[in-house]
């Protein structure tokens, strides 16, 4: 298993299978595979050495730890010293928009490092995996869907809960109406609830349910199925999948859904003279460090108000 270069402990790839298979392993497992600036730029690094290596036909996206990735990190201490002037600040804060103030550095910066990059995953010439287990929460997500397909261990909890924990209308690719449906959207956004590995499944945006114990193993044995299919024929089956969406709206919604995203961090930002871009307890906003457990979305079971 090989690190790549740039970030040497956040992302691990390896090839299986005389290479037909690559497999990329977010490391970060002391942050539950929280995203900080270094794991983005790496993992995009690892897509696209898959990407260029004509003996892949298959990529699995999974975390290490107990999940897949809790989503945006907001304040470990690599975070902090990523965006702090000093030997850890990481360069990409001072291109791509970071060296401007206000809306335009912030929203340039996301576009970037959020949106664009995930939507450039999912047009990946290669068909994609993402194995997850434990919680994939709000920017979790994100890495999910960008994927082709999703497989999950029987102990995945699926959540945004910028909406309840942050003020903000979820994440910056904002994929939830096509992978939840409008109203299971509304609803997950409103509440903060989470599905379960078997919800998804039902859902349609999970494909298989596996034992936490045999992730690994089932999952292989699923990527081995689909990489036997001629490489021209999946690709030209993923492009027709994600054209049919194209001319559904696809990407004309998550660019306005992204322009909306920012728009709500501006509105943040004039409330609170500048001093933050995201909801906080001042603002009536529960404290995020201190928010109680995932609360399972289901038909009859209303979460007790007081927690």
């Amino acid at each position: 298993m090989d690190t790549v270069v740039g970030a040497p402990t956040y992302v691990d790839y390896e090839t299986l299978d005389s290479g037909r298979i690559a497999r990329i392993t977010l490391n970060r497992p002391q942050t539950h595979n929280a995203q900080n600036r270094g794991l983005l730029v790496a993992l995009d690094d690892a897509f696209r050495r898959a990407e260029r290596d004509d003996a892949v036909r298959v990529v699995i996206l999974r975390g290490a730890g107990r999940s897949f990735s809790a989503g945006h990190d907001l304040g470990s201490a690599d975070a902090v010293a990523e965006w702090t002037p000093g030997p850890g600040h990481h360069p990409t804060y001072d291109c791509d928009g970071g060296t401007h103030g206000g809306a335009e550095g912030r929203t340039r910066q996301e576009w970037h490092y959020f949106f664009d990059n995930t939507r450039r995953w999912r047009d990946l010439r290669k068909i994609t995996i993402a194995q997850v287990h434990g919680k994939i929460l709000s920017a979790g997500l994100m890495l999910a869907w960008c994927c082709d397909l999703i497989v999950a261990a029987d102990d995945a909890l699926f959540a945004d809960v910028v909406g309840t924990r942050l003020g903000m209308c979820g994440v910056e690719y904002f994929g939830h109406p096509w992978e939840f449906g409008p109203r299971k959207a509304k609803e997950l956004l409103l509440t903060g609830d989470a599905l379960d590995a078997n919800d998804a499944h039902a859902l349609g945006m999970v494909s298989k349910v596996y034992p936490r114990d045999d992730l690994d193993e089932r999952t292989l044995a699923f990527a081995r199925r689909v990489a036997r299919i001629p490489t021209m024929a999946a690709l030209l089956i993923k492009e027709s999948v994600n054209t049919t969406q194209e001319a559904m709206g696809f990407t004309p919604a998550l660019r306005s859904c992204f322009a909306l995203h920012e728009l709500n961090h501006a509105h943040w930002s004039e409330v609170s003279g500048g001093k933050v871009v995201a909801g906080t307890v001042e603002y009536g906003l529960d404290d995020w460090r201190d928010a109680p457990p995932l609360h399972r979305a289901s038909k009859d079971d209303e979460p007790d108000p007081a927690g």
